[in-house]
């Protein structure tokens, strides 16, 4: 074979011995830490989260290089598909008034707050999550799962939390849709719709504290403290939460 191709027998085992080069070693490394990301984020990281996430740890690497070593090792973003709907709108309890008005820029918390309701399937029926969210940080600051739909239990239940976890600011604009459970105190919208698209784990075998843990988990732990938001120019909302902190004492 070396006769045929002209290449010395010597020179194709000096070939076959020689390491990688340098450039196929930080590769090999950046493949295992973009894959340690992907699996962090609950696989639903693609290349441009995966990028930003890398220039966060220091990785002085392009997003054109990131997503060529994604698509090549297979990772892409995975998420679920819609959830049932849950907003009931057909009912003649009195609505309040769009005041949000889609106006969702907020720059400081307790401003505007918005509120979503979903259904989440378990081994004993259906689980009713319920969340409030504040638009300046993105971050969930109440929620509740209860086994019944009654507002008592769901929104009533989420926005009590919100208040204790963050005080009101004066004026505090609180947005939901236009669902029977939040007529009765609350202005009409949904806002909150990542969390239904990213929770990939299938919970219809899992009874209500297992449930209720994966939920804790991915709000709590995840979506709070790690997950990059573009809107927030790729920051968490724990980050944001302290950066508009430090803006608001300097002020």
């Amino acid at each position: 074979m070396s006769e045929t191709l002209g290449v010395s027998r010597s020179g194709y085992y000096s070939w076959k011995k020689r390491e990688p080069s340098k450039r196929k070693q930080e590769n090999r490394r950046l493949v295992d830490r973009i894959k340690e990301i992907w699996e962090d984020s609950y696989r639903t990281y693609g290349s441009p989260r995966i990028h930003q996430q890398l220039k966060a740890d220091g990785e002085p690497v392009s997003r054109p290089r990131v997503a060529r070593l994604t698509g090549k090792a297979g990772i892409a973003s995975q998420t679920s598909p819609k959830w049932i709907q849950t907003t009931d709108s057909g009912h003649n309890r009195p609505v309040a008034d769009n005041l949000l008005d889609r106006d969702f820029p907020a720059d400081q918390v307790g401003q505007k707050w918005v509120g979503d309701i979903t259904y989440l399937p378990s081994r004993r029926g259906w689980l009713y999550l319920t969340t409030v969210m504040d638009l300046a940080d993105r971050q969930v600051i109440g929620w509740s799962l209860p086994k019944s739909m009654k507002a008592k239990n769901t929104s009533i239940a989420a926005f009590k939390q919100a208040c204790r976890k963050r005080s009101p600011g004066d004026g505090l604009i609180f947005h939901s849709d236009r669902g029977i459970l939040y007529v009765c105190k609350a202005p009409a919208e949904s806002f909150f719709k990542t969390f239904k698209a990213e929770l990939l784990v299938d919970t219809n075998q899992d009874n209500y504290k297992q449930v209720r843990r994966i939920v804790f988990k991915f709000i709590n732990i995840w979506y709070n403290r790690k997950r990059l938001h573009s809107s927030l120019n790729y920051r968490t909302p724990a980050e944001m939460q302290q950066f508009l902190t430090k803006q608001s004492k300097a002020a």
